[in-house]
This record gives C-alpha cells, sequence and structure tokens, in this order.
C-alpha cells in the first residue's frame, strides 16, 4: 500500500495564527449566559490618538454579510434573509469605539451564475479601502467563494472571516482548511467566529483596529449608518418582501421610494415594488391581496419600532423587465 503524500511543511507564521484561531474560539470566549456584556463607556479621546479607516465586508451571497454589519453597527441597518441576493446597495455603517472609528461598507453577494450591472458595485466597494474582511463559512469553500476572492486587490490586507464557527464540530479539522486557504491567498489574519455572539464582535474590532490609519474621524461618533430614511424605509420592505416569498421570487425584484412625507409624529410612505414578470407580480400581492398586505404590516412595524413614530405605508406593484441587467436603470432605481 502506498504512503499518503507528506503534508508540506508548515509555516511559523501559518502555525501561529492556527493557534491563536483554536485557542481563541467562540466557544471559549461566549459569556456565561447570567454575565452581561460590559456597556461601551464614551470617553474623551485625542485627536492625535484617533484612527479612522473603511472597512469593507465581502463574501458570496448568504454568507452573513449583513449579519454581520448589524453585529458590528450594533443597530439594523442591512437587511437580512435565508434568500441570496438579499443587499444591493453600498451600505455604509460606523461605530467607533475607543479611539479608533470603523467605516463599514457592506456589498452585494457577487451574482456569480452570470455578470451584471450589479457586481460593479461590489468592485467599487473593495478599490478604496483599509481593509478587507473576506466572509467565508468556517470549513468550507467553494467555486463561488474562489470567484470572489479571485477579484480582491492585492494592494488591501484582507482578514479571512470564518463565519459560523460555533457550527463546526472537530475544530482540529480547521488546521488542514487552514491551510488550503493560505495558499489560495497571503491573507493578513485568520478570525474563527460567530457574528451572533457579542464576545467575538469585541474581539473582531480588536484585531481591524491596528490595519486602520491614524487619522481624524470621519463621522460623529454616534452616528451609525450614513444613510436616509429613505433609504432604510425601502430595505426594510425589501427585507420583509424576501422573507414572505421565500425562494418563489427572483433575486432581481427591488424597492422604489415614490412619496416619504413627515407630518408631525407621522410618516406617509408610498413604495413600488418593481419584479421583473408578471407571473412574479402575483406571487409578491398573492390572494385577494393578503401578501402584499402582510408584507406592509411587518415593514410598517419595523420602521415604527426603529423610529419610534407611527408609519403610513402604501405599497404598489409594478412589472420592469431586464431592470438588474441595464447600467441606466439600474442607476435610476439609486443603485451606485
Amino acid at each position: 500500500m502506498s504512503k499518503p503524500p507528506a503534508q508540506p511543511p508548515v509555516s511559523p507564521e501559518l502555525e501561529a495564527m492556527l493557534a491563536r484561531a483554536l485557542r481563541k474560539g467562540p466557544a471559549e470566549a461566549a459569556p456565561a449566559p447570567d454575565e452581561p456584556e460590559a456597556p461601551e463607556v464614551a470617553e474623551p479621546v485625542d485627536p492625535a490618538e484617533q484612527r479612522c479607516g473603511y472597512v469593507a465586508i465581502v463574501g458570496k451571497p448568504n454568507v452573513g454579510k449583513s449579519t454581520l454589519l448589524n453585529a458590528l453597527v450594533g443597530q439594523k441597518i442591512s437587511i437580512t434573509s435565508r434568500k441570496a441576493q438579499t443587499t444591493r446597495h453600498r451600505i455604509t455603517g460606523m461605530r467607533t469605539v475607543g479611539p479608533t472609528q470603523f467605516v463599514f461598507v457592506d456589498t452585494p453577494g457577487f451574482q456569480t451564475r452570470h455578470g451584471n450591472a450589479l457586481n460593479k458595485t461590489v468592485l467599487g466597494a473593495v478599490s478604496d479601502v483599509d481593509l478587507i474582511l473576506f466572509v467565508v463559512e468556517a470549513g468550507h469553500f467553494n467555486l463561488a467563494d474562489a470567484k470572489v476572492l479571485s477579484l480582491l486587490p492585492s494592494s488591501v490586507p484582507v482578514i479571512l472571516l470564518a463565519n459560523k464557527f460555533d457550527l463546526v464540530h472537530r475544530r482540529g479539522d480547521l488546521a488542514p482548511w487552514l491551510r488550503s486557504m493560505q495558499e489560495r491567498h497571503p491573507f493578513a489574519e485568520f478570525v474563527p467566529m460567530s457574528a451572533k455572539t457579542p464576545r467575538d464582535i469585541q474581539r473582531l474590532f480588536a484585531i481591524c483596529e491596528k490595519y486602520l490609519p491614524q487619522q481624524p474621524w470621519m463621522y460623529d461618533p454616534d452616528e451609525l449608518t450614513d444613510r436616509s430614511e429613505r433609504f432604510m424605509a425601502s430595505e426594510m420592505v425589501r427585507e420583509k418582501l424576501f422573507r414572505l416569498t421565500g425562494d418563489e421570487l427572483p433575486y432581481t425584484s427591488t424597492v422604489i421610494i415614490d412619496k416619504f412625507e413627515e407630518e408631525g409624529g407621522l410618516k406617509r410612505i408610498a413604495a413600488t415594488i418593481v419584479v421583473e414578470r408578471e407571473g412574479h407580480k402575483g406571487m409578491v400581492i398573492g390572494e385577494k391581496g393578503e401578501k402584499l398586505k402582510r408584507i406592509g404590516t411587518e415593514a410598517r412595524m419595523e420602521l415604527e419600532k426603529l423610529w419610534g413614530c407611527k408609519v403610513f405605508l402604501e405599497l404598489w406593484v409594478k412589472v420592469r423587465s431586464g431592470w438588474a441587467d441595464d447600467d441606466a436603470r439600474v442607476r435610476s432605481f439609486g443603485y451606485e
């Protein structure tokens, strides 16, 4: 019987990365059930000690990027869904921790089946940042991941963020996977974590901090996003649209805000859900309009919770064939 091929020698740098990662996994870092998280305390920071920079969050569709962004910012600013391709815009969220201000850029998951105008948003997002978080599912890597990785610039440091690490049963098996990943790209760091674990999020801040330049903050430390309330309204409707239509509705569906008015403590919003085919329109409306009514009700309730005021939301559905492959129409719908 022939012997299995010998494993190539592991560099001291990779061994150290493995040791740090496997020693500081989420299981060890997770707080006890009754242990409260320490609140963030804002203290005066000397401008000369301030750090600030852009951090792009990239990865294939539906790998947990929006969940990660929301956890990093501390509030829901990017929609989440089990359905792939839910994030469409370059969503910027900010979080100031100690002397460092992190400006996070969420990107649409690359459409790997065929190229279209939306992929340009992703390429633009990673071209002018200080750090890239490449999000993969811990222990997994497929062709869709590889296509995203191949488009990352070599001039920007990339952290391999192995999400859903809490689902890995035998963590020792992660060592050969990490060796194979390091052969694919010279990652600056390897961070196994769960985006749903607060301690992991705090650890990620500490890891990313050193990659950001020393310069004054760009935003007020209390700001969380540079997106308008109109944009947040469209995102919330789109989240409910994808969650309530399941896999029936293609990813090429979007929401346009036609009217946004404020009357005292009331916000009046009229929005149009844009689909590609007449048959999709029926999916969204549902029998006797029940599906559309539920989308509107759930979106309205979440917006009222977000803004702390009453919201009147009116929804319509229209067909616009081929909009996602038309550069001019993509721009007219507000995409970058």
